[in-house]
């Protein structure tokens, strides 16, 4: 899974060198000031949106890279068993990124 950071003004999510290799992208970091909304997902594997180009999709397992629907991009590191959050941009080349995370609910209040 990939690490969340939140700095004073960044939130950044580090990819191991196979999730790079899996989700076919880098790291990802954008400004906390494009942050719209955070949304919990109980169950990351079903929250992304669209279909996975480019990307890793184990059914019901794991998802790694970007979904696309209708003229939006997600980034996507979500894994079986695992909650995520749904962090909704503007102003950045993905529309949200999807995230597995083991305490939403206190991530989501941090950055909400």
């Amino acid at each position: 899974m990939g690490t969340l950071t939140v700095t004073d003004s960044t939130l950044r999510l580090t990819l191991s060198t196979w999730e790079k290799v899996g989700a076919l992208h880098g790291d990802v970091e954008v400004p906390l000031s494009s942050i719209r909304a955070v949304e919990v997902c109980p169950d990351g594997p079903s929250a992304p949106r669209g279909i996975r180009a480019p990307g890793l999709g184990v059914p019901g397992g794991r998802k790694l890279g970007t979904w696309r629907s209708q003229g939006r991009r997600e980034f996507v590191d979500v894994r079986r068993g695992q909650p995520a959050l749904r962090i909704e941009l503007s102003g950045q080349p993905f529309a949200a990124l999807v995230v597995g995370v083991d305490d939403p609910e206190a991530l989501a209040r941090r950055l909400g």
